[in-house]
Formats: structure tokens, C-alpha cells, sequence
């Protein structure tokens, strides 16, 4: 399995922090929020990563994670996304990376607690997605175990569709065919949708802590301290 983290964006909810560098590499306790999507594939066994940036912060996160993995057999590349046009573009940024294998997509302001490693190791075939129970269900793609909507305006279900997304390489053809949203964008919600549709989208709950660091405001954000000591320790290795 490969690996891809969305990185790129403008994150104009985080200005001003982010008028110099990418929201993924603002800090989140003792280290660049980057490091935590990387520690979620990493620790699942996957070696081969690529990271999508902006054009205007490619040389930060180059300066940061060029060689870093190097010595531990870990493989990190980067592909520039010009204009941000939906979390789904990345899986067709990323075609020649994937290649014939499957895909752990997982956004790159997205910190969970849950250790992922045996549904990533076990995945197969077909579109894995994890969800968890939130009390603001209007900001998040959500899953009521027949249908996914995104960001709906009238409630439908408590259970979020969070950033961490497993599929098998039919995605990039999936992808590929998609039309534009509303707002002009490819929607993961859709190829979580056409899964859906083939009766091969599996969805995962989770309990464990669930940050979604895009905002000043993040309710989960004030719940870090609660995390086990031993994940907010700084693991040296990476």
C-alpha cells in the first residue's frame, strides 16, 4: 500500500498563523503537525509516501522532510497542487505514485489518538472509511450507514467522516470521472459515494481522540492533554 497526505490548501481559516508557512507545519505540542498523519501510515508499515503541497511551501516542507526518513527505509516525495480544486484531485495528482497498489489517503491537519495499523495492514479491495460520533456534525462529511452527505444542513447523523481514507487503485479512475461540486471542487464524499454504490465502502468507528486541527475553534483541540502520555511524547525516530 501507498501513501498520500493533503498538505496543500491555503488554510485561510488559520490567518494570519499561516500567512508564512503551511498550516501543516504549525505546531502541535512538541512537534509539526505533519509528523502525525506520517506517524499513522509509518506506524502501519507503509514506506512509500507522497506528500501534496502547495507551490508557495514546497521548499519548507522539503527543507524539513527531505532526508529525514532516508535511514529507515522510508521513501517521501513531494508533487505540487497549484490551485486546491478537492481532497479527491489528490488521488489523480497522484496516479503514477499509486500505481497498481491501494491507497491510505489521510489529511494532513487530521491527528487521531487510535492506532489504525491492523485495518490498514488487512485492507484488500474496495473503499475503507473511519467515522466518529461529534457533537458538530454540520462541519464534516457525514455517514448514516446507507448514505454519506457532506457538510449537511439539516441534521442526518452524529457520525463524522474523518480524514484517513483506504482505497484499492480503482479510485484514480473514479476520480478521474467525477464532476465538479457546487464549489468547484472533486469530493472525496463522491468516491466515498461510488463505493457506496458497489457495496464496497466499509466503514470503521472509532472512540479514541480526534483532532481536526483546521480551525482556531476546534472543540477536539482542547481535549489534546488528555491523550495518553506516551502519544504526546515526542517519538525521536521520526
Amino acid at each position: 500500500m501507498k501513501g498520500i497526505i493533503l498538505a496543500g490548501g491555503t488554510a485561510t481559516r488559520l490567518f494570519p498563523m499561516t500567512a508564512t508557512t503551511s498550516k501543516q507545519l504549525l505546531p502541535v505540542y512538541d512537534r509539526q503537525m505533519i509528523f502525525y498523519p506520517l506517524n499513522t501510515l509509518i506506524t502501519a508499515g507503509i514506506k512509500n509516501i507522497l506528500i501534496i503541497v502547495a507551490p508557495e511551501h514546497s521548499g519548507q516542507f522539503l527543507n524539513l522532510l527531505g532526508s529525514l526518513f532516508r535511514k529507515y527505509d522510508i521513501h517521501i516525495s513531494f508533487e505540487v497542487q497549484s490551485v486546491p480544486r478537492g481532497l479527491a484531485e489528490s488521488l489523480i495528482l497522484g496516479e503514477n505514485h499509486i500505481g497498481d497498489d491501494s491507497v491510505a489517503l489521510i489529511l494532513g491537519d487530521n491527528i487521531f489518538e487510535n492506532d489504525f495499523s491492523a485495518q490498514i495492514k488487512a485492507f484488500k479491495s474496495g473503499g475503507h472509511v473511519f467515522a466518529k460520533k461529534v457533537s458538530d456534525p454540520e462541519r464534516f462529511g457525514v455517514v448514516k450507514f446507507n448514505k454519506i452527505i457532506e457538510k449537511p444542513k439539516e441534521w442526518i447523523s452524529d457520525y463524522a467522516v474523518t480524514g484517513l481514507y483506504l482505497y484499492d487503485n480503482k479510485c484514480v479512475e473514479m476520480a478521474k470521472k467525477m464532476k465538479p461540486s457546487e464549489r468547484g471542487e472533486i469530493e472525496i464524499t463522491d468516491i466515498n459515494k461510488a463505493y457506496l454504490k458497489k457495496r464496497e465502502l466499509e466503514v470503521t468507528l472509532f472512540d479514541g481522540e480526534w483532532l481536526d486541527a483546521g480551525t482556531h475553534n476546534c472543540k477536539r483541540e482542547r481535549n489534546f492533554q488528555k491523550f495518553p502520555s506516551n502519544f504526546r511524547k515526542s517519538d525521536r525516530r521520526i
